[in-house]
């Protein structure tokens, strides 16, 4: 499948990396790495890109507002402030596929202005003016389940059936988006491990991944760094690589299109061996 993305083509044929540019003071991993006193700074943000796409990242997600457990609520203009002019120096200097990683109308209508070539949505365009925005725009759209808001998503996560009730979700958002305007080769999934989650929950997710194949859209997966991992194996966060690249595999080997991480040159070695066995032909090498 070749998911156009502005001027950019991407060919989900093989598994693709995202990598992750968070521009805020506050998420869980990277939170404040590309500030100084206070202020984003571009110069920082465009090394890390520069490295990221030397080490195979095939698209950057651009973050301005924290959507981890607990984050503060950011104002629209705050996260277009942070945003925009990132999106417009990755797509100038380094002619960068970006993603936008936002909820909010007006950053979804400027970043499609400024170049960018894809937007990921924690909350499936259900913020007021989202769904209109991303359908005026003509970019791939990925539509994430969260149970909740940031604020409250880790009180007490419940369902009956983790599984069938995001993919129930999914495809109820994905019916809305279509009968917007939006085609249906323009939408990715994402079950959003650790948005209103236990760890049971997000195993049962992982393990049963190839059931959202059913909804007809590639599967975009986040586990890179995430508490599950903290949980499963009692490591700080900057200790989480290995149990980051153990879950990159498992979701690549149960049908993810797009793995968005932290590491992407260890991200990059993992798919190069993974499809140097998927593509071996059985009587070479005799």
């Amino acid at each position: 499948m070749i998911l156009q993305c502005a001027k950019h083509a991407l060919n989900l044929s093989s598994p693709k990396i995202m990598g992750i540019l968070n521009i805020t003071p506050d998420s869980f991993s990277d939170g404040g790495s590309y500030f100084k006193e206070d202020k984003a700074s571009l110069d920082l943000v465009l090394k890390r890109a520069e490295t990221m796409l030397a080490e195979g990242a095939d698209i950057l997600d651009v973050g301005g507002e924290s959507t981890r457990p607990g984050a503060a609520v950011v104002s629209a203009q705050e996260e277009l402030d942070r945003v925009i002019p990132v999106v417009e120096a990755l797509v100038k200097n380094l002619d960068a596929l970006v993603s936008v990683d936002t909820s909010t109308a007006s950053v979804i209508s400027e970043s499609a202005r400024h170049g960018a070539g894809m937007i990921n949505d924690v909350r499936a365009l259900m913020r007021d003016g989202a769904l209109t925005a991303a359908a005026a725009t003509d970019l791939p759209i990925c539509l994430m389940h969260m149970q909740g808001q940031p604020q409250t998503m880790q009180m007490a996560p419940q369902y009956d059936d983790v599984v069938a009730e995001v993919t129930a979700f999914l495809k109820e958002r994905i019916s809305v988006c279509i009968a917007t305007g939006i085609a249906k080769e323009r939408l990715l999934a994402d079950p959003g491990f650790g948005f209103g989650k236990t760890l049971a929950h997000n195993l049962a997710l992982l393990a049963r991944l190839p059931e959202l194949a059913r909804l007809g859209a590639p599967i975009l997966v986040g586990l890179s760094r995430k508490s599950m991992l903290g949980q499963l194996l009692n490591r700080n966060v900057d200790e989480r690589l290995p149990g980051s690249l153990a879950l990159a595999l498992a979701a690549i080997e149960r049908g993810a299109a797009i793995i968005r991480v932290h590491d992407v040159a260890a991200t990059k070695d993992v798919l190069r061996v993974y499809q140097a066995i998927k593509d071996f032909v059985p009587g070479e090498g005799r």
